[in-house]
């Protein structure tokens, strides 16, 4: 054991105003890593004036730094810094970015579209070599698994996801054998059913009738069951909310969610919360990781909403 310790390396991890508390819990899962911080501010004009501290100090370590890319008005500061660190003669860079954020725009439908998820995948396989090589690039739960060939060889994208965690929840719960996962669509059962196979599966589908697109009980049977939808990410929460209308008509005895991503825009979590008036309550858990920090405090403390931190996975990359 003393022998397998003295092997990990030593990690400072630098990380943006978001990722704070996430931050602080990745430190707190190992003795390997150390944080250290940056000075966030901006000129007069809005540009940033950033600083980073200890810069001297960081020759010939391992670095990392914990991004969040939540708007595109926080992206330009956190690239400024990511295109700095690994120029500071470290031994090695990492990028963690739990959640890349164009990833749902990653094709063409017709000519004109831009795929920023491309774009942002160009700009992060640009990020500096560092003395150690190609940057790292962690990932978790990335959209569509081929947007791994959009990233150039200058970087190395590490792909990592979140289900085991959900899976070491879902064993916390009462009755296990009666939980099955549903997936929204093929989409997220091509992506998730191997990690999940031990389980009972129900697949959904979107069917069109006139203008409107209708979700509908594809295969599998809910009946009396705990059921457990599954996706990578939630946006509006639409499909999730038609997806346990269909699952309760037919026959779930409780219907739950799990989203690696809980993007959440325009505050649409709040269609989720559970009320003090009496009215049903559509999901009994909602899980989501501290992947998108913003989301994480607005839900806080608020049914059915429960996090599963990223922090001990991400502390476990990080010696990859």
């Amino acid at each position: 054991m003393e022998n397998g310790a003295l092997t990990k390396k030593q990690v400072l991890l630098y990380h943006c105003v978001e990722m704070e508390e996430l931050a602080r819990k990745i430190a707190s899962e190992s003795d390997c890593i150390h944080l250290h911080s940056i000075n966030w501010r901006n000129f007069d004009d809005g540009f940033p004036n950033l600083f980073i501290n200890n810069a001297h100090n960081i020759r010939g370590q391992h670095v990392a730094f914990l991004a969040s890319f939540s708007s595109p008005a926080v992206i330009f500061e956190q690239l400024s810094v990511i295109f700095a660190l690994p120029r500071l003669f470290v031994a090695s860079f990492t990028l963690v970015l739990p959640f890349f954020p164009t990833g749902s725009f990653e094709r063409m439908e017709e000519e004109g579209d831009v795929a920023t998820a491309f774009t942002m995948a160009r700009i992060l396989s640009n990020i500096p070599i560092s003395r150690g090589g190609p940057t790292s690039v962690v990932i978790y739960d990335i959209h569509a698994l081929q947007e791994r060939f959009y990233f150039g060889d200058h970087v190395l994208p590490l792909f990592e996801t979140g289900i085991p965690l959900l899976k070491q929840r879902l064993q916390q719960l009462p009755q296990t054998e009666k939980i099955v996962i549903a997936f929204p669509d093929d989409g997220a059962w091509k992506r998730f059913y191997k990690q999940l196979g031990h389980y009972p599966a129900v697949i959904c589908t979107k069917v069109r009738e006139g203008d409107k697109r209708i979700v509908r009980l594809k295969e599998g049977n809910p009946a009396g069951c705990h059921v457990v939808i599954v996706d990578d990410l939630v946006q509006s929460g639409g499909t999730l909310i038609e997806c346990q209308k269909v699952l309760a008509a037919h026959g779930a005895a409780k219907v739950s969610a799990y989203v690696t991503h809980g993007v959440f825009p325009k505050r649409s979590w709040e269609r989720f919360i559970h009320k003090d008036d009496g009215s049903e309550k559509a999901f009994t858990y909602f899980w989501i990781t501290d992947s998108c920090p913003l989301t994480v405090k607005a839900i806080a403390d608020k049914a059915p909403f429960e996090v599963i931190s990223l922090a001990g996975s991400i502390a476990d990359a990080l010696q990859t």
